[in-house]
């Protein structure tokens, strides 16, 4: 399980960084939400994988890490969804509005012109 969730979370940001240094707005956003996405997830395996535990105290169990599952990783990811929509909400605002006023979405403001042969 540990292997599965360190490939996908390489996958991720693998794929953000490829989709970062694209030269349009939308890919860059897209770059900016998958490397959210596998940052969450790593928080989240910070919690260790384990399976059939204890979300919270049991009567008769010993209140120990190693019997429960640990909540603070999940509340941190819960917390950076939330803002991570938000910022990808506010992106999109501010891409369609450089759209907008400059003609072309791409980062530097400009299509490269292409050489005449």
């Amino acid at each position: 399980m540990e292997a599965v969730l360190a490939i996908a979370i390489g996958i991720l940001t693998g794929s953000g960084v490829y989709l970062l240094l694209r030269p349009r707005t939308f890919q860059v956003i897209m770059g900016l939400t998958l490397i959210s996405y596998a940052v969450n997830l790593f928080i989240f395996s910070m919690g260790r994988v384990k399976i059939d535990s204890e979300p919270v105290l049991v009567p008769g169990v010993a209140a120990t890490l190693a019997n429960t599952a640990d909540p603070m990783p999940q509340a941190l990811v819960l917390t950076a969804i939330v803002i991570g929509f938000a910022m990808t909400a506010l992106f999109l605002v501010v891409l369609l509005t450089s759209r907008g006023l400059s003609g072309t979405d791409h980062v530097d403001g400009e299509e490269k012109k292409e050489l005449a042969e």
